[in-house]
């Protein structure tokens, strides 16, 4: 289990860097780290977690779509704005499904975590949504929500994707960096 653990690892850790550059590479190279974190996290019984690795293969495809549609002269995807309303509604949406899924968690299955891993989920769609539409906002949710990730793989002793975690939550900071620099009048502006 700890050599498929760690393939999803590197295969999720190159995603993210691919996607902090605004490389429409990151879509398959995430598809294939949902993939494999997908049967791994059945077999923790983080079902909630195995759940979300089915969504995020749904959010991949459709934020593969999108960023194609957004390509700038570079070959990178065009960063967009989040309307202050809309970041709103998107965090009530994911604070009523947290308590939707953590409830039928812990009603009908054996999960190990059924509130928390069902809040980390809600919030890492709305994260999900936000970065198939190109907000650099979904870059400080990835950094909450990886930040509480690392403590319940920990708990968990899935110590090889906790570590990873904290690589993302170092891989958010700078993908927040590299996406406000894009959106920086001189970039918008130069050649």
């Amino acid at each position: 289990m700890d050599a498929i653990e760690l393939a999803g690892a590197l295969l999720s850790a190159w995603g993210v860097w691919l996607t902090a550059r605004r490389r429409l590479l990151c879509w398959p190279v995430n598809l294939a780290a949902v993939a494999v974190y997908g049967y791994v996290f059945l077999a923790a019984r983080l079902y909630s977690d195995a759940l979300l690795q089915g969504a995020f293969a749904v959010f991949i495809g459709y934020g593969w779509w999108r960023w194609r549609q957004h390509l700038g002269g570079d070959g990178r995807v065009q960063v967009a704005p989040l309307p202050p309303r809309q970041a709103a509604w998107h965090a009530l949406l994911g604070a009523l499904g947290a308590l939707a899924l953590g409830a039928a968690m812990h009603r009908w299955t054996d999960a190990a975590l059924p509130w928390l891993d069902a809040a980390l989920t809600a919030f890492s769609l709305v994260a999900q949504w936000w970065q198939a539409r190109r907000h650099i906002a979904a870059w400080w949710l990835w950094i909450v929500v990886d930040t509480v990730y690392v403590g319940e793989y920990v708990y968990k002793s899935l110590l090889i994707t906790a570590v990873l975690y904290a690589g993302f939550i170092a891989l958010a900071a700078m993908g927040w960096r590299a996406w406000r620099q894009a959106t920086a009048p001189a970039a918008v502006t130069a050649p």
